[in-house]
């Protein structure tokens, strides 16, 4: 088996298993937006927490395998495949997300989120959408 093919499978499991957190945690922050209740409060506090942190090392797994991958391919084929570039872009978009993730998380710890559980449902639609384009750009490879 290929070192291209391996870095390409490890890739893929580990945005899929980053992906499963980032989809899910902001349906926690909806549902810790809509509670009134301390108790349920204190238990998504700690879900939250936990959910993020965890899923945090499957992100940074796809960003060394997606490099490696890269690298593999080589730097004519990076120059040259424009889709790439428009990809990359998309994916720092996720980081900054997954960052922005973080603060969402204090936020709700320390009890100061002012945000309604309306823009939470946004909010959670957003890494679907260009999970959805970065896909497009993977799968079709257009000429840009």
């Amino acid at each position: 088996m290929s070192l291209l093919l391996t870095y390409k499978a490890l890739h893929i499991f580990f945005m899929i298993a980053w992906f499963a957190g980032i989809f899910y945690l902001p349906r926690l922050f909806v549902y810790h937006a809509m509670t009134e209740e301390k108790s349920c409060s204190s238990m998504l506090k700690i879900m939250e927490r936990r959910l993020l942190y965890f899923v945090t090392p499957f992100a940074i797994l796809t960003a060394v395998f997606g490099v490696l991958t890269i690298a593999e391919y080589g730097r004519e084929w990076f120059k040259h495949s424009m889709w790439l570039h428009y990809k990359l872009t998309l994916v720092i978009l996720l980081y900054i997300y997954h960052g922005y993730c973080f603060k969402l998380l204090a936020d709700f710890k320390h009890d100061r989120n002012r945000k309604s559980d309306k823009f939470y449902r946004f909010f959670n639609e957003f890494p679907v959408l260009i999970l959805l384009a970065i896909v497009f750009l993977a799968v079709l490879k257009p000429v840009l």
